[in-house]
């Protein structure tokens, strides 16, 4: 998280680029985006030559030809506002007609992964001046570290402060982050998110590993791993395609698969069985035609929903052992059409569901007010589910309205706790199999629990009436598979007594009588 100067620094740039008529939340972040790799093609052109320089041997895989030295960003900088746009805009007769924009687009494989997705794109800043004052104050922002420029880049995400185009929104930072450590990638692990948006479920992930697995690195065969297939994404949009690649690279991630189209069509049915695990946040908004949907997801669930088709999907492409943690609409879980039921059904009987984390409908805004869980699963095409965890998140750190400020309240630390909890070791000793808590009397403590909190090993997880609780299959069977926490939760209602109304009707009396004496010492006294 970037504080203080630097967050002064990306605020200016953002109203910069406001002021000087870009309103456009993802066009301001797109043309933010060109100029860093800009100045990124000429740190790595400046690196290439310093190596060379050092060894004494000719430079190899050069960014630039000696003649176009023009267009680096050290060069253009330093040129009059006009100059510099012209640079940008006008066709420079002895460069073969490019201007800089045109070689960012033509720069090919020295670019990483972001020169990919460059078809389509377009230069939008519309003044010299806006040119000039954008590009001399990203030159002075930090982008040598590797962990600041990718906060800085993620800051400048945030600010996107309305809803995209068919259900698209940015997922918080914190409720990715909380889905990530729950499933805790691990060193084999291929990743997927089949609707990646800005790629913040790959990012964390990332993240994840180099915070808690840093010793991986040491081994060239999961550096291989990390820096080749690992990381995978498929995004229909291509603004949103080339700012995931841009997020990646600035995250240390040089070469992730991403593909640009829909996970949904029917050019997309050539994935099958290939990652062990699944983030996502798919899209909530749409319908398919049938004829534009890969066949192969219609069997698991004959709909149009694209929220019900993503899950399908997920199941397609997801190994055996595979495991999957993915936001759905409340729909999902008590929707009463028959490709509702029959998606909760493969999950709950032909897969293992393990728990549902039911989140207010405030964590979304400013971009919907939508109700929202997070299901966590694993394929193994041979059931597996005995029993359910369930839980109602009240809060999660943030203000349910629209500004969203940061509040002490959050149930994130013990929705982690319950959930590693629930998946070790101590489950069984403390518990039976329905939840209920053995030795309430005579629990141990210090039972070598590195995270032992206490109230967790001592939950009652039968008890419907608390926020943590476990439901068995046969439960959710019974209510037509049923997933929506409401439908399991218990309220407790407190007995109230009240007066009889004769009695209530004496006490309004009396207080007519005592009112009506204080009322007569009034006018006397006046």
């Amino acid at each position: 998280m970037i504080t203080g100067e630097l967050k002064n620094s990306i605020d200016k740039i953002w109203n910069d680029f406001w002021t000087g008529g870009i309103s456009n939340p993802l066009t301001v972040i797109e043309q933010f985006t060109y100029l860093i790799f800009l100045k990124r093609l000429d740190d790595i052109q400046l690196t290439k030559e310093k190596s060379a320089n050092l060894l004494g041997i000719p430079m190899e895989n050069s960014v630039y030809m000696p003649e176009q030295s023009v267009l680096r960003w050290g060069n253009f900088k330093q040129k009059d506002p006009e100059v510099m746009f012209e640079l940008f805009t006008k066709p420079q007769r002895e460069l073969n007609d490019l201007t800089v924009f045109d070689f960012m687009k033509k720069v090919g494989k020295q670019g990483g992964v972001f020169a990919e997705y460059m078809k389509g794109s377009t230069f939008m800043i519309p003044t010299p001046k806006l040119l000039d004052k954008v590009v001399q104050q990203i030159d002075k922002l930090p982008l040598e570290d590797q962990d600041t420029k990718g906060d800085l880049y993620e800051y400048m995400l945030s600010k996107i402060a309305e809803a995209g185009t068919n259900g698209q929104f940015r997922t918080p930072r914190h409720i990715i982050k909380m889905m990530v450590e729950m499933t805790q990638p691990k060193k084999d692990d291929t990743i997927c998110d089949p609707s990646c948006g800005t790629a913040g479920f790959l990012v964390s992930a990332g993240e994840y590993i180099h915070q808690n697995h840093y010793d991986w690195f040491q081994e060239e065969a999961f550096r291989n791993h990390y820096n080749s297939n690992m990381f995978n994404g498929t995004e229909f949009d291509s603004t949103m395609l080339r700012i995931a690649a841009m997020n990646l690279q600035l995250h240390g991630i040089e070469s992730p698969n991403l593909i640009g189209k829909d996970s949904l069509s029917k050019s997309n049915g050539d994935v099958d069985d290939a990652f062990s695990l699944i983030l996502a946040n798919p899209p909530f908004k749409g319908s398919l035609d049938y004829d534009d949907v890969e066949s192969s997801l219609l069997k698991t669930t004959k709909t149009k929903k694209t929220e019900l088709l993503f899950l399908s999907l997920m199941l397609r492409i997801m190994k055996t052992g595979g495991r999957a943690a993915v936001i759905v609409p409340d729909g999902v879980l008590f929707g009463s059409s028959t490709a509702h039921k029959a998606i909760r059904k493969e999950l709950v009987q032909n897969q293992q569901l393990q728990a549902v984390v039911s989140m207010p409908s405030g964590v979304f805004k400013p971009y919907a007010g939508v109700s929202t869980a997070i299901l966590f699963f694993t394929k193994t095409n041979s059931g597996g589910t005995d029993k359910v965890w369930f839980y109602d998140m009240k809060a999660d750190g943030y203000s349910l309205d629209d500004k969203r400020n940061e509040i002490k309240e959050s149930d994130i630390p013990q929705i982690k706790d319950h959930w590693k909890y629930l998946n070790s070791d101590f489950w069984g000793m403390m518990h039976d199999a329905t939840g209920q808590l053995l030795h309430v009397h005579n629990v141990p403590k210090n039972l070598g629990f590195d995270q032992f909190l206490e109230g967790t090993c001592t939950h009652n997880y039968a008890d419907r009436t608390s926020q943590s609780f476990l439901v068995p299959m046969a439960d959710i069977k019974a209510n037509d598979w049923d997933l929506s926490i409401n439908r399991y939760k218990e309220t407790v209602y407190e007995e109230v007594e009240y007066d009889a109304p004769e009695v209530i009707l004496q006490k309004i009396n009396n207080l007519e009588k005592e009112r009506n004496i204080l009322l007569n010492n009034l006018k006397e006294i006046l």
